[in-house]
């Protein structure tokens, strides 16, 4: 093994610094604003809090790897939570069966997705625009309101807590984990950042492209139907609307973590750096009496910047 090899876990990515010292930043300037920012309680309501984000977020982050976009997130999330509200009404008794028939809809979702960029050679931001089109007129011809109910002890997943920590941060973690252990230490997590570095190189060189993109976007619906759980489990209720928001807000730990929009380099650690650095950051603002709609504004405003660091970076290399 070479000495170039044995170093280069030791290298530290400058992204990640920044990230990591921006939310250090936060967290300093919550404590002095509020003493209940700083709290044990605080924290794990944070953790809790950012649970949907992280999973759309590590979906999108394997797609754009991949070198894909998938702007169906958000409508997926809530086409599966109005599912999962009806069907549990109707079914309780099926309860685990429906959560389990939920990722495997939310897999199914991303695999079409996938089999349309492949097939019909369409750029993926026009393709997943026009599912999450198909998605959002669908749900909201079911119900434009929230709708439905689960059994109660479905909330354990938004709300239990194993020594004190979040079930839903837990798993959240769980996914980033083996995510990340995927890209590094199997051949098929290795594929991704391949196809999406250089589609052609990695066809030539024998790598099944196909294949490999089917499984990027198989798992950002894998994703989705995760949020689409969490927030049914929350509300106790199917909303129509629920997933709106995570659209944009899945693509912003993205490229805020330094994963390159177009494919080829990313991190999940980047990206879950971004999850708690959006998160903490909208919990701060909150405390502060921020309105929700400016809250986006920001999001906006850190997608942007993000985006240009990485361009000027790209050109200075």
């Amino acid at each position: 093994m070479s000495a170039e090899r044995i170093m280069r876990p030791l290298s530290v990515d400058p992204t990640k610094l920044v990230v990591s010292g921006l939310l250090l930043m936060v967290c300093v300037i919550g404590a002095a604003f509020n003493e209940r920012f700083a709290t044990w309680t605080n924290l794990t309501n944070v953790i809790e809090q950012s649970a949907a984000l992280g999973f759309v977020a590590l979906g999108q982050t394997l797609v754009v790897v991949a070198g894909g976009i998938d702007l169906s997130i958000g409508a997926l999330v809530s086409a599966l939570s109005v599912m999962i509200g009806f069907a549990g009404q109707a079914y309780p008794e099926w309860m685990v069966a429906i959560i389990l028939g939920t990722v495997a809809a939310g897999a199914a979702v991303g695999a079409v997705n996938a089999a349309a960029v492949i097939l019909l050679g369409v750029h993926p931001l026009i393709v997943t625009l026009g599912t999450a089109t198909i998605l959002n007129g669908l749900t909201l011809i079911v119900t434009r309101q929230p709708a439905g109910s689960v059994p109660e002890w479905v909330e354990g997943f938004a709300y239990g807590r194993v020594l004190g920590f979040p079930v839903a941060g837990l798993l959240m973690f769980g996914c980033f984990v083996l995510a990340g252990f995927w890209l590094t230490q199997y051949p098929s997590g290795r594929r991704l950042p391949a196809v999406g570095g250089s589609p052609e190189a990695a066809r030539l060189s024998g790598l099944p492209v196909r294949k490999t993109l089917v499984v990027a976007y198989a798992l950002s619906g894998v994703g989705a139907a995760l949020a689409a759980i969490y927030f049914v489990a929350r509300t106790g209720t199917g909303d129509p609307l629920v997933g709106e928001p995570l659209t944009l807000a899945s693509i912003t730990p993205v490229v805020v973590g330094g994963t390159i929009l177009g494919g080829g380099r990313g991190s999940v650690l980047g990206t879950l750096l971004g999850v708690f650095l959006l998160a903490t950051l909208n919990n701060l603002l909150n405390y502060l009496g921020v309105s929700t709609f400016l809250q986006w504004v920001v999001q906006g405003l850190i997608i942007i910047t993000a985006v240009s660091l990485h361009v000027e970076r790209r050109r200075d290399a």
